[in-house]
């Protein structure tokens, strides 16, 4: 009883009372109107009346959402509200709760009431203060004459005062228990509420590891490919100023194509339309060589089929592999020639990249398994096949991915 928390509870369970006083005229009306009717009939009419207002009340979403801040406030029970207008047998369970808090309430408010007066009318008419009583030996309670005897005020007076005072406390902490209860089965997230906050849960972790993978592919790609050509223009600056000036103009082009992936990456941060996407398929791989070869790499390429009738979706990924396989053979490969290979054949397309390993170096370089496995999981939700590994002294990725036309 000397927590906080049991008077805010007993407060949110009164103010159900004042709330519904309204909806109780409303109801109370046609009874009235009703004169013939006997008073048990008038009496139903009008209980039946009010749950349903009350029940159309609990109907509306601001009420539900009241409710929430308002339980989370006052009870202290952790509340979460749902993603989505409710469905199905749930929109019945913000009723009910309005319907058993509207009954709890009234019934707390008149217990609680009556064992106020009951412990300070007597105290009242002790102290003379409800009117004298009938004589020396006599109090009158509630219309009632009490026969009393000597050193009944200070023997029952105030021990009933203070009895009946906790009593009334007391019928307040249980109903602020009983809301404390209730409110997590009726105002919480039902089973089918919480798979469909798990869902959207899921969507965003999704949304966060695409935005993670295109600023590892795209951005990666071209700041990794910026950096080895300012590496370059500084070597040639003196000795060669126009391979000098053809590295910065490498430079120019990646930071180009960085904004433009960041816009796309901006894009899928703040969930616009898919549009936003820069629309990079297999036909921007020749300009992604023509960038690596300003780097100073070497880039032997082996394009054949015809591109043009695969589908968006496949072009569009089998980019982004081919540009994350090339970053990490410039990230970790030994410097030497990168052959391109890719195969666009009636149901099947064909990637492949084969670079030279790095001295001392078998895994291709610890921190381009991190790209790996980006890789492996796009060919995976592709339906494909990927082999990456060293070779003797190459490494070589391999991927083959299902051509699907539509009908």
């Amino acid at each position: 009883m000397l927590r906080g928390t049991t008077y805010r509870g007993a407060l949110f369970a009164l103010v159900a009372v004042p709330a519904s006083v309204p909806l109780m005229v409303l109801a109370l009306v046609p009874a009235l109107a009703w004169h013939r009717g006997p008073d048990a009939v008038k009496a139903l009419v009008f209980l039946l009346l009010w749950a349903a207002l009350l029940g159309v009340l609990g109907l509306a979403g601001v009420t539900r959402r009241v409710l929430l801040r308002a339980g989370r406030r006052l009870l202290g029970v952790p509340l979460s509200a749902p993603a989505g207008r409710p469905r199905g047998a749930d929109r019945w369970r913000t009723p009910l709760w309005v319907l058993l808090h509207a009954a709890l309430g009234w019934a707390t408010a008149l217990l609680a009431g009556m064992l106020l007066l009951a412990g300070l009318v007597p105290v009242g008419s002790w102290l003379g203060l409800l009117g004298k009583p009938v004589s020396g030996e006599q109090l009158v309670w509630f219309g009632q004459v009490v026969r009393v005897r000597q050193g009944w005020p200070g023997a029952w007076v105030w021990p009933v005062a203070a009895g009946c005072l906790l009593a009334a406390v007391a019928v307040c902490a249980k109903a602020a228990a009983v809301l404390r209860l209730l409110a997590p089965r009726l105002l919480g997230l039902s089973a089918a509420e919480r798979l469909a906050a798990a869902a959207q849960r899921e969507l965003l972790l999704a949304g966060r590891n695409r935005l993670a993978q295109e600023l590892h592919d795209s951005i990666g790609h071209t700041l990794t490919a910026a950096t080895i050509q300012a590496a370059v223009a500084g070597e040639l600056l003196s000795a060669d100023p126009a391979a000098a000036r053809a590295a910065l103009l490498g430079i120019e082009q990646s930071a180009r194509a960085a904004l433009d992936d960041l816009d796309y990456v901006l894009g899928v941060l703040r969930a616009e339309a898919a549009g936003t996407a820069p629309a990079r398929g297999l036909a921007d791989l020749p300009e992604l060589l023509d960038r690596l070869r300003h780097t100073g790499a070497v880039v032997d390429s082996e394009l054949s089929g015809d591109w043009a009738r695969l589908p968006c979706t496949l072009s569009r990924e089998a980019y982004r592999i081919l540009q994350e396989g090339l970053t990490n053979a410039l990230r970790h490969g030994g410097g030497g020639p990168i052959a391109v290979r890719v195969v666009a054949g009636p149901g099947e397309l064909a990637l492949a990249i084969v670079n030279s390993l790095a001295s001392g170096n078998s895994s291709n370089g610890q921190r381009g398994q991190r790209g790996l496995l980006g890789l492996r999981e796009r060919v995976r939700l592709l339906q494909g096949e990927l082999t990456a590994g060293p070779d003797g002294s190459q490494w070589q990725l391999a991927v083959r991915l299902p051509v699907r036309r539509s009908a």
